[in-house]
């Protein structure tokens, strides 16, 4: 249970708790500054992931050239034995 004092709110178990106005203060103070912290860690963080997003598009666009490439040398050499195989 809470007991209430006139000086702070204390706990059953003698803890202190900061009445609500002051700590919504500090968050007023502390959250603009949290902000320019912030911002500078979330675009690193967003140039890195569009980064790799980039590379891996590079490396399926070159993993789909090279199936492209392999495709084409089947049919080729399917079309190779067909002609070798007609009379």
């Amino acid at each position: 249970m809470v007991r209430i004092n006139q000086q702070n709110l204390e706990h059953e178990d003698g803890c202190e708790m900061l009445p609500p106005l002051p700590a919504f203060l500090i968050g007023l103070v502390i959250a603009p500054l949290a902000g320019k912290m912030v911002k500078p860690l979330a675009r690193g963080a967003v140039r890195a992931s569009v980064g790799v997003a980039l590379e891996v598009r590079k490396i399926a666009a070159q993993a789909g050239e090279e199936l492209q490439d392999l495709a084409a040398e089947v049919r080729d050499a399917e079309q190779a034995e067909k002609k070798r195989a007609a009379p």
